[in-house]
């Protein structure tokens, strides 16, 4: 005779949830179908009639009903004393397979993590004229050194994704070339207190803080054919082939505290005399307020136009020089010192060398690039500056928010020769 149903108990919280999980879309089906199998007994319905419903056998809903039961008062426990959140998930694992034996491994640790140590080996340390591993190559690899007799391309990219290891794919990373560790750490610190202090500087003392650089080279080019809109199956297709119609230089400003991009210059040319008018612009919106422009070590960004821009605007009384000769003007380390003082209205905030990725304007350059340009076709370099001038009102319309700057972080060393 079979034996007597498990009696089901269950608490108002737990059949919330419960229900939930009957009518989810996004939890697995066993687990609704598990979560129902409780509620429909809290109901009273026998096993052969739950089993009729969720389509399961008298005897698997037997056995779900005494797996509830059995872990019934340590839920209630957990219920009292911990969050709904802990609740769910303990009611989650209740009504989860139990983790299976499985078939015993092929493969010894020993094995897997030799396969894995050759995955972060470059391959030309195996003799392979190539740059990165495919999982074709690197199966190949481990059958030549014995590290196993066979293995197929399928095991290998199951034991690399496990490792969370992907040689197939790279990022870019610019390191810095200044040799001094403690001198880039306290260049790096003068940037990032620089944008934290931005909000209080702009509310106490009318100070705009402004991330400053030129994308250059950007080409006008036009599809000698339209593209082919996308279609179900096919993403877009652009014609390869295109015809130049000039370059152009976009100068911008990203005001760290709102996140717009404020009166940039657009023009053919990235000459000093191109940066100071464009700097001269920037400080016309506001004549009476005080600006820190933060930019790179580009020489024209700390020319003799440039100084003699912040001298007169700052009305500074000491005499210039002479460039190369004397004076504030006699070096390029003179005039970064002249326009780095804190004392002026105008002042720059030099990043350290070749580490453009601190200012902050090289992320929107980023944007404007996938968003206008990569996919662009443009009649003439007038149809590519009003396509600029068009994404920069809608960027601050739709985009435009202050970044979250959390950069701590420490020059890449060289590695020992």
């Amino acid at each position: 005779m079979p034996g007597k149903a498990a009696k089901i108990t269950i608490t108002e919280r737990q059949q919330d949830i419960l229900q939930t999980f009957s009518r989810a879309v996004t939890v697995s089906s066993r687990l609704r179908q598990r979560a129902s199998i409780v509620v429909l007994a809290f109901d009273g319905l026998l096993n052969g009639d739950i089993a009729r419903k969720v389509g399961l056998t008298h005897r698997q809903v037997g056995r779900w009903r005494r797996r509830w039961a059995d872990a019934w008062d340590r839920l209630v426990t957990i219920e009292c004393c911990e969050s709904r959140v802990a609740l769910r998930r303990a009611i989650e694992a209740v009504l989860t397979d139990e983790p299976r034996p499985g078939a015993p491994a092929k493969f010894t640790p020993e094995q897997v993590t030799l396969i894995l140590a050759v995955a972060c080996e470059p391959p030309e340390k195996s003799g392979r004229p190539i740059t990165h591993w495919t999982a074709r190559e690197l199966t190949d690899e481990v059958i030549r050194r014995r590290i196993a007799t066979s293995i197929s391309p399928s095991q290998v990219s199951r034991y690399l994704r496990e490792a969370a290891l992907q040689p197939h794919k790279s990022r870019y990373w610019l390191n810095t070339t200044e040799k001094d560790p403690a001198r880039f750490e306290g260049q790096v610190k003068a940037v990032c207190d620089t944008y934290l202090a931005a909000p209080e500087r702009a509310r106490t003392h009318q100070t705009h803080t402004v991330s400053v650089d030129e994308m250059t080279g950007l080409q006008a080019l036009e599809r000698i054919a339209p593209s082919k809109a996308m279609i179900a199956g096919r993403c877009q297709r652009i014609e390869f082939e295109y015809a130049r119609h000039g370059t152009l230089c976009l100068i911008g400003n990203f005001v760290v505290t709102t996140g717009e991009l404020l009166r940039p210059t657009i023009g053919p040319t990235r000459t000093d005399a191109d940066f100071a008018g464009h700097i001269e612009q920037t400080v016309a919106t506001d004549p009476e307020g005080s600006w820190v422009f933060v930019v790179d070590n580009l020489n024209i960004h700390c020319s003799e136009s440039l100084v003699k821009l912040v001298a007169g605007s700052c009305e500074v009384p000491t005499a210039l020089g002479k460039k190369g000769r004397r004076g504030v003007l006699k070096s390029v380390a003179s005039r970064q010192a002249f326009l780095s003082q804190p004392s002026h209205r105008i002042r720059f905030v030099y990043l350290p060398k070749h580490s453009s990725w601190l200012n902050q304007i090289e992320v929107v350059f980023g944007v404007i690039m996938r968003k206008v340009i990569r996919r662009g076709s443009f009649t003439s370099v007038a149809d590519l500056r009003t396509k600029l001038l068009n994404f920069i009102a809608y960027f601050n319309r739709v985009f435009a928010k202050p970044f979250r700057w959390t950069y701590t972080g420490r020059p890449l060393m060289k590695a020992a020769a």
